[in-house]
């Protein structure tokens, strides 16, 4: 499942640089979370890292993105794909 922040953010910059995937922006009043690129930080941690340090606990599991665990290990597998190819060029 991917996560959603909530109306209630009061955006201070403290979830995006947590977010291992850059799955974190601001938008247009408050921070947004790219569900494609959410993973819950499966791959990466055992929570979800904006949730840990969000003072205002406004990050929640976004019904509208419901997906497995199996179903983000595998949305982490292309994310680190897509990656992978920069990383060898360098």
């Amino acid at each position: 499942m991917a996560l959603i922040i909530s109306d209630e953010c009061i955006n201070c910059d403290v979830c995006e640089p947590e977010c291992p995937n850059d799955a974190i922006s601001m938008g247009e009043h408050i921070y947004v979370i790219t569900p494609s690129r959410c993973t819950e930080c499966i791959g990466h941690f055992a929570q979800p890292q904006c949730v840990e340090v969000c003072p205002v606990d406004c990050i929640s599991v976004d019904p509208a993105h419901v997906e497995t665990p199996a179903q983000l290990e595998l949305k982490y597998a292309g994310l680190m794909a897509q990656v992978a190819p920069a990383d060898v060029a360098s």
